[in-house]
């Protein structure tokens, strides 16, 4: 990889990792669904006129738009707003390359190499030594909401992989698009019209700065720039990046929120850093599966499959 895309795929980890907190300054300004929502709103228009829809079913971007965008990012919002901290979100999101696995395995047929399975397991001691210092110091009901968050996103990549979108931005942005109805609806009915009221009325530029930064940086521009970076180089080279967010997300949390480093996240963080790498880059699949017959394009050949990560941001 050349230094310039050495370059991209760090800055690309960091502003992921960094977003974290942005999120939690947001959900200062916000209600969290209705956070959500705009975030999402803002991702896709006006871009959403400016770069053609994916070659992809239409199902598809409705089916990846509602796990990732409502179901993960709601539950990841909701979580943070109900007392998760920023660095820890980071943290516990990465156990989605555990459920990414066995969604493959049961919706995908794929077969497992054991070193994967050994990942999952140390991930999952990692997740339960989360669990352990989350427990000594905020509610379960949170770090539940973000293991399930990390569920949805599992699910998210192995509908993605089926998709198959041939451009990564192009494909954010028409994703972007499907959240923010029902996210507005579930935020009328959840929080209620007056508080999504107030903090309209309220907002200031540091809610306009986070709400920029969360749609325009974190998504617009780090899924661009990952997506030029997979048709550069092989996924393999490119996804294990995806493990510096979580460095990047405990960093700035205990830089600028003032999150402590305990003894307990430390470890957790060392087990499930070192678990998702074996799980998400201990060798390749086992069986590939024969393609559907729908899945064959007109002239009878199957589609080459573009690398479709879906990393957190």
């Amino acid at each position: 990889m050349r230094p310039l895309h050495l370059f991209l795929a760090v800055l690309v980890a960091a502003i992921w990792g960094v977003n974290f907190v942005v999120i939690d300054v947001g959900l200062d300004h916000f209600p969290p669904l209705l956070f959500t929502a705009l975030r999402f709103l803002v991702a896709a228009v006006p871009a959403v006129f400016l770069v053609k829809r994916p070659e992809v079913a239409l199902g598809w971007i409705v089916l990846v738009g509602a796990t990732l965008g409502v179901a993960k990012f709601g539950l990841v919002f909701t979580g943070m707003h109900l007392g998760m901290p920023a660095g820890l979100t980071s943290l516990v999101l990465q156990v989605q390359a555990v459920f990414t696995a066995v969604f493959a395995v049961v919706f995908l047929r794929e077969r497992l190499r054991p070193v994967r399975y050994l990942g999952m397991a140390v991930a999952l001691v990692g997740i339960g030594v989360a669990a352990w210092a989350q427990g000594a110091s905020g509610p379960l009901t949170a770090f539940s909401m973000i293991i399930a968050a990390a569920a949805f996103w599992g699910l998210a990549n192995v509908f993605t992989r089926k998709a198959a979108p041939p451009d990564a931005l192009a494909w954010t942005v028409w994703v972007s698009l499907v959240p923010p109805l029902p996210l507005f609806a579930m935020s009328l009915l959840v929080e209620g019209p007056r508080a999504g009221l107030v903090a309209m009325r309220d907002l200031d530029p540091t809610g306009v700065a986070a709400l920029l930064f969360v749609a325009w940086v974190a998504t617009v521009f780090g899924f661009g720039v990952w997506g030029f970076l997979l048709r550069e180089h092989d996924a393999s080279a490119v996804a294990p990046f995806t493990l510096l967010v979580p460095v990047f997300g405990m960093l700035s949390a205990y830089v600028f929120l003032g999150e402590e480093l305990t003894p307990l996240n430390l470890t957790a963080a060392v087990l499930l850093v070192g678990g998702v790498a074996l799980t998400a880059l201990g060798g390749g699949r086992s069986r590939v599966t024969r393609p559907d017959p729908g899945e064959r394009g007109g002239d009878g050949r199957t589609p080459e499959r573009a690398p479709t990560a879906t990393p957190d941001r």
